[in-house]
């Protein structure tokens, strides 16, 4: 598979998304943020949320899942909190204009905390804490998903991959952004290997008698039946730690679901009581903290500074040249993404061809 790879321009791959959002009717302003978002994704190298996503919004678009234009209701609201309904509107569109009030309010009293019900997938998780980093804030972004997880000795997906994400500025060119499921990995990896035909790593996932799972398009069709689960951070034992994982997601689905009164576990599988497609109800959870409100915003930037250039040059394992603080590796792939370009192989390859066909695109990527 990896031969019949092409690399797109960034610039070039932006303007099809775009192109593709907007005949599929989502107004500019929107279509600029869902597609910015979504090239975030590639340029950081995480394939399982960008190009390779787009078709999953076209196709919910069409079908009435997610609705064209994001109308979002503040439903409650205090100088520096908000409860927001999305309305079922674009994940992505929410997500920013919810992280937007949360920074406004935290410029203003300090702190910022936003809880969001019925949305919908919001692409990557780091995307929002970026948003507060560049006002040289800290933040940090939650948000529940579709059941396709087990929890610590079950063998049933109840939970959502449930990622957290939280990101501070530094002293260095690399800011600190951590984004994570808190699976041991999540569906859209899966989606990932299933495109390039390549098996899921043992340990990964299970099925409903425990048996490890490695084939990715049984997996992916399996979760659906109730029949296949990914693992929580630490595996399948309390012993590895499972159980942390496990809470953690629990943690995670409280503040996108508790707080808002929004879905959550079984509500979120996209299916009625028929099994027919429905609305999502996703929910998020953004929280942004003015650091001038702490200290200076230069000394927190030196500590943070010396306190992550100290973790990387503590000693390494055999074999390994250096260690890495998180988003680092992230960062650096995104200086080499923009000078070659975002892999796209032969599957992706047709997914692309059909939305360019379908919406008569004649932005042609390949």
């Amino acid at each position: 598979m990896e031969q019949d790879t092409v690399f797109v321009p960034v610039n070039k791959l932006y303007d099809f998304m775009l192109s593709v959002f907007i005949k599929a009717g989502v107004p500019e302003e929107d279509a600029k943020i869902c597609s910015d978002v979504l090239i975030k994704s590639d340029l950081r190298g995480i394939e399982s949320h960008g190009i390779g996503r787009l078709r999953m919004y076209y196709d919910r678009l069409k079908s009435g899942l997610i609705e064209k234009k994001a109308n979002l209701t503040i439903v409650r609201e205090s100088p520096t909190t908000a409860v927001v309904d999305g309305n079922h509107g674009l994940g992505m569109v929410v997500a920013f204009k919810s992280m937007q009030l949360a920074i406004i309010k935290a410029k203003e009293l300090g702190m910022g905390a936003v809880a969001v019900r019925n949305s919908t997938h919001f692409g990557i998780d780091g995307y929002y804490p970026l948003m507060a980093i560049q006002e040289n804030m800290i933040g940090m972004s939650f948000t529940n998903a579709r059941p396709c997880v087990s929890p610590t000795h079950g063998t049933q997906p109840i939970l959502g991959t449930n990622p957290i994400s939280f990101g501070a500025p530094t002293d260095e060119e690399c800011p600190f952004l951590y984004d994570g499921a808190t699976s041991i990995t999540q569906r859209g990896k899966i989606e990932v290997l299933a495109r390039a035909e390549k098996p899921v790593p043992s340990g990964w996932v299970i099925d409903q008698n425990n048996d490890p799972m490695t084939d990715a398009d049984k997996i992916l069709q399996q979760i659906l039946l109730d029949n296949a689960a990914l693992l929580p951070l630490g595996g399948t034992s309390e012993i590895t730690g499972g159980h942390k994982g496990y809470c953690l997601s629990t943690i995670v689905e409280i503040l996108s679901s508790a707080l808002q009164s929004g879905a959550f576990l079984f509500q979120l599988s996209g299916l009625d009581e028929n099994n027919d497609p429905t609305r999502f109800r996703v929910g998020h959870f953004f929280m942004v903290m003015n650091i001038e409100n702490f200290l200076p915003i230069n000394e927190f930037k030196k500590n943070i500074g010396d306190l992550l250039r100290s973790l990387r040059s503590t000693r390494t394992v055999p074999g390994e040249d250096r260690i890495y603080t998180a988003g680092e590796k992230e960062f650096e792939m995104e200086k080499i993404i923009v000078q070659q370009g975002v892999a796209v192989n032969a599957n992706l390859r047709k997914d692309i061809l059909y939305l360019q066909q379908e919406l008569g695109l004649t932005n042609s990527l390949l």
